[in-house]
Formats: C-alpha cells, structure tokens, sequence
C-alpha cells in the first residue's frame, strides 16, 4: 500500500505587543500556505503575542474560550479546509499562565491541546535571564494526536532539549514531531540546527518547527529559521533567516517506515541500571585484586 502524503507548512512570524496585529499576521499567513497547497500549517511560540512583562502580558491575555487568534484561526482553518496547528498561544490559568499548543481540525474543531513541560529558566552568557516559571505553570502530560496522514507528537521550543520526551512520543506512535519555539538568536545559532535535526534522526520521524525571528518589541531577539526535517536529518524546507515568511514542503510518510527500518533504534532500546563508581570503591576493589 502506498504510504500517505501531503504537504505541510511553517509560518514563520515576528510577533509583538499587540494581539490583534499578531492575529492577522497569522490569520494570513496560514491562508497563504493553504492557497500554495499546504495541509498541515503550523504557526510558532507565542503566535498571538511576544510581551516580557508579567503586568502587560496578564493585562493582554484571557482564557482560550475568548482568545481572538484562537477564534479567527479556528475560522481560517474551517474556511481553507485545512489542519492548523497554533504552536502555542498564552492564555490564563489561574494566577498564572499557559504556554498552550492547541491543534485545529479542517472544520475548525479543537483536536488537541498541549500545555508547555519544560520551562525556560536560565542565564545566558550575553546577559541574558528568563524565568518562565515566574509567569507560566509547566504542562504534566505529553500529547499525541491522529492527523488524516499520520499521527503527530506535540512539544513547544525548549521541550527540544529533552529527548526523552521525544523519544516517549515517537514510542506512542508519532510519526511526526514538532518544536515551534520563539528560540533565542544567541542559543538559536548554537543549537538550534543540530537540535532539531538530532530529533529527527534519533527516533525516525519527520521534525517540523515554525519560529519566531528578529528583533521584537519587547526587546528580544529571536533566531528564526523555520524547519521542516525528514526522518534521516535532511533539511526539506528552511526559512531564509529571521524574517517573516512561509516554508513548504511535501511530507512521504513512507520514509518514516524507511528511515526506522534502516536503523531500528526506537526497538533497539534496552532497560538499564546505572552504577556509580566512587573513587572509595575503586580503592576497596584495588586492595582486594592484591590479595588475590
């Protein structure tokens, strides 16, 4: 039987402080994907807004059920007969927030949604500190969820640094597997290639991640470099830079079952306890060697 394909899209975008704004960025950019063909197109981290301040960040955002980006892509969605994944909106959750991915059916119905594990907590050589746990509550459940062509494996930005998240969700049966992040320019030139790649190739699976990219309004810069990845860790499709644009690329579902055939790793996996050696034990192994 001939394996599914389709064709899937990034929008790449350059969020602000202003929701509505951001709302029509996204709006746009995913009808321009889907009149180019696409399927499948997912928007960044923070598609509705990028704002730093806790005050004006709660002051601008509400619950999903009265989100406007949510509501206008839900509409754009069912009006293009396409799957929309939002790579992740800021939206209350008590006295803090969710960094919540939310997953879009072609006749506008919420599939899925998928609240931020890992939070981005951290000191940067440049100067540079992020305290995401001050403001956001962090996700307790990995999600998967069946596409029309495949199944998709749900994870937000820094998510990509732990591979055993990916790994969990490629196990479960993603065949797809997503970071869309608003990465920092500084760590994004470091990493961000090798990371998504390594996704990839280590679980077989097709790695597709829209971004955020250049200079914000709230001062940050982003790395951007949307990338849709196949299972062997070639680049299909890659944003040119940090600028604001769309990326396609046919997806064969068929190299899936190829790419894990050729290196079965995820069936490789093996159960293992991990022994400390301390330098005390060495000494009492040493002396006992001696008296033999």
């Amino acid at each position: 039987m001939t394996a599914p394909r389709f064709v899937a899209a990034c929008v790449q975008m350059r969020s602000g402080r202003d929701p509505a704004q951001n709302r029509d960025a996204a709006v746009a950019g995913v009808r321009a994907a889907a009149e180019r063909g696409a399927h499948y197109v997912q928007t960044p981290e923070m598609t509705s807004l990028l704002e730093r301040g806790r005050d004006n960040l709660f002051a601008k955002i509400t619950v999903p059920e009265a989100d406007i980006t949510l509501a206008a892509l839900r509409e754009t969605a069912r009006a293009h007969g396409v799957v929309v994944h939002v790579g992740s909106l800021a939206v209350r959750n008590g006295d803090k927030v969710a960094n919540r991915a939310f997953l879009i059916g072609p006749e506008g119905e919420i599939l899925a949604s998928y609240d931020k594990l890992h939070l981005y907590d951290v000191d940067l050589p440049n100067g540079e500190s992020w305290r995401e746990s001050a403001t956001y509550t962090g996700g307790a459940c990995a999600v998967v969820a069946d596409l029309p062509w495949a199944r998709l494996g749900i994870a937000i930005c820094y998510d990509v640094r732990f591979p055993a998240l990916y790994r969990a969700l490629a196990e479960a049966g993603a065949e797809i597997l997503t970071a869309p992040a608003a990465f920092t320019r500084q760590t994004g030139e470091a990493h961000w290639h090798v990371l998504q790649r390594a996704r990839a190739i280590e679980t077989g699976s097709f790695m597709m991640s829209a971004a955020q990219g250049g200079r914000h309004e709230d001062g940050r810069e982003t790395y951007g470099h949307s990338l849709i990845i196949d299972p062997w860790g070639r680049i299909l499709a890659e944003a040119d830079g940090a600028e604001p644009g769309v990326i396609l690329a046919e997806i064969d579902l068929g190299l899936v079952a190829d790419a894990r055939a050729r290196i079965p790793a995820l069936r490789h996996a093996r159960p293992f306890t991990v022994e400390t050696r301390t330098a005390e034990t060495r000494t009492v192994e040493t002396a006992t060697a001696r008296r033999a």
